[in-house]
């Protein structure tokens, strides 16, 4: 189940949390992973662990804002290779900021990352991804990170939602395009609920903040209310959807959101 024997990823925003982790369970499943970040050391400490446990792995700085960034981050993965069957446009920002408090700057920064990054990813990896798709039986994967928050609205970030409901949306309008053009490059989203990342940390100070005490622990638990499974969410929740996405497993998925969410969305 889930088997990747054979492909080659590439992971924006792999350096750690969700990234990293869906670096080492691809590693595991028999990928070979190029991970992409702008936090160089950390990045490389994950290639080195990956391949401590036996996995082909490289390093790559990659700010997913610059054009030629993703050349070379491409351009590595299919020399070092042989091709790229994966892209995980997992790279994104919270800034957990209201519409008033937000500025404009605030709101590049999330747009650059969060839809600029997404749309330069699918652009320059899509030639690779549609080469090594015209031999494999389910063609090629592209899988978006996107959020509850791109299904449903986020009292904290309404800027951050709105970035994230674009890539929802980006995601089935690059799955209808692809599939048009006969490209066989399969494009799917995921929606993660509150994760215990740095990320999901970042959103408990924020509801602190709001809620006037700086209470993290009683921003935790409100948050873990919300999600009926009883427990948040954790990377590997998040890294196997992302596997299974990837891989043929889903070869008739395209255009589709994966929710992850612990109940979250259900209510």
């Amino acid at each position: 189940m889930n088997r990747l024997d054979g492909k080659v990823a590439l992971i924006s925003g792999a350096a750690r949390g969700i990234g990293a982790e869906t670096a080492r369970q691809m590693a595991r499943a028999g990928a070979k992973v190029a991970i992409a970040d702008v936090l160089d050391e950390p990045g490389q400490q994950t290639v080195r662990a990956l391949e401590q446990e036996g996995g082909e792995a490289l390093y790559v700085h990659l700010d997913v804002t610059s054009s030629d960034d993703w050349d070379n981050a491409v351009a590595q993965a299919v020399s070092r290779f042989g091709g790229l069957d994966i892209l995980v446009n997992n790279a994104g920002v919270f800034l957990g900021r209201g519409i008033e408090q937000a500025s404009l700057a605030d709101w590049q920064k999330l747009c650059g990352v969060n839809l600029t990054g997404v749309f330069l990813g699918t652009k320059i990896a899509m030639p690779a991804l549609r080469e090594r798709g015209r031999t494999s039986a389910h063609g090629s994967a592209i899988v978006n990170l996107a959020s509850v928050a791109g299904l449903v609205g986020s009292q904290l970030d309404p800027l951050y939602s709105m970035t994230k409901g674009g890539v929802t949306s980006f995601t089935k309008s690059a799955a209808l395009e692809f599939a048009r053009k006969g490209y066989r490059i399969r494009v799917n989203s995921i929606h993660p609920g509150v994760i215990e990342t740095d990320m999901g940390a970042q959103t408990f100070a924020v509801r602190a903040q709001r809620m006037d005490t700086n209470d993290v622990d009683a921003a935790r638990e409100l948050s873990l209310a919300a999600h009926p499974i009883g427990r948040l969410g954790t990377a590997a929740d998040i890294a196997s959807g992302i596997v299974f996405l990837a891989s043929d497993d889903s070869g008739f998925m395209t255009g589709s959101g994966l929710v992850v969410d612990g109940g979250y969305t259900a209510q």
